[in-house]
Order: structure tokens, then C-alpha cells, then sequence
């Protein structure tokens, strides 16, 4: 039988990633409520910022990014390059890669979601001070290292 500090351990380590779990429920939430209008979803929000911040990045490349697998990608591109945000060429060194670039209308896009991003996330950071977010950013990075270091 575990004894009360396991147990409430156990407790307060489970409720931290149920905690986790729902803030990245809502705030996604918000985002693609706040992305309808645009006709662009949260996963292809992320592909086209991916895209911005790394010209050339190939589909393979886009996946391991944006944590979905490449058939997902290749789904994501498909419906960005149908909207008009992105535009697929051959890839200038091999051209059996197709490497995705952003339109004009991709970066606009981009742009307001930022806009809509930051509104969320000012909301969910309310009242939490700098140091008490360097001090969570630390305790999560400890956390996934842990994690990567079983994988």
C-alpha cells in the first residue's frame, strides 16, 4: 500500500497533465473558432507557419515539424494549396520533391491568425507572472526530456 506522499503525488502529477491536456483543448478550441471565418483550421495554421519560418521545407520535413504524419501533411497541403495559401513547386536540387511557398494571400492570412493567436494566449496567461512562466517553461522541458529519454 502506497503512502499518503505517493498518493498524493500520484494525485497532484496526474492533475498537472489533466490540467495540461485541457488548457491544449481549449486553446485549440478558441483558435479554430477563432480561424472558421478564414476557412483555415489550427493544423493548417501550423503548416503555413512552419512554411513562413522555413522556406523550402518539404512535406517530410513539414510532418516531423507539425507532429502529424505524412500522409496528414500531404492532406493539409492539399487543402492550403486548394485555398490559395500556398503554392507547390519542384524542389530547385531534387526535383522529385515538391517544396510548398506561401501566396500573398497565405501570408495575409498568416498574419490575422497571429493577431487572433496572441489574443488567446494573453488570455490564458492573465495574471501569471513572467518568472512563474519561465518556471513552468522549465518544469515542461525537464518533463518531455524525461519522456525523450525513454524513446
Amino acid at each position: 500500500m502506497a503512502n499518503n506522499g505517493t498518493k498524493t503525488r500520484q494525485t497532484e502529477t496526474r492533475l498537472a497533465a489533466q490540467l495540461m491536456k485541457r488548457i491544449l483543448i481549449h486553446f485549440r478550441s478558441q483558435m479554430d473558432e477563432a480561424l472558421r471565418p478564414q476557412g483555415v483550421t489550427t493544423a493548417q495554421l501550423h503548416i503555413l507557419k512552419t512554411i513562413h519560418n522555413e522556406p523550402g521545407v518539404s512535406g517530410a520535413q513539414l510532418a516531423r515539424a507539425c507532429y502529424v504524419t505524412p500522409q496528414s501533411a500531404q492532406s493539409l497541403l492539399q487543402g492550403l494549396e486548394e485555398g490559395g495559401w500556398i503554392v507547390r513547386v519542384k524542389d530547385k536540387v531534387n526535383d522529385r520533391i515538391r517544396v510548398a511557398q506561401l501566396t500573398q494571400t497565405g501570408e495575409t492570412l498568416l498574419e490575422t491568425a497571429e493577431k487572433a493567436a496572441r489574443i488567446i494566449e494573453n488570455r490564458v496567461w492573465k495574471g501569471v507572472s513572467d518568472e512563474a512562466v519561465g518556471s513552468l517553461n522549465r518544469l515542461l522541458e525537464q518533463c518531455l526530456g524525461n519522456l525523450e529519454l525513454e524513446s
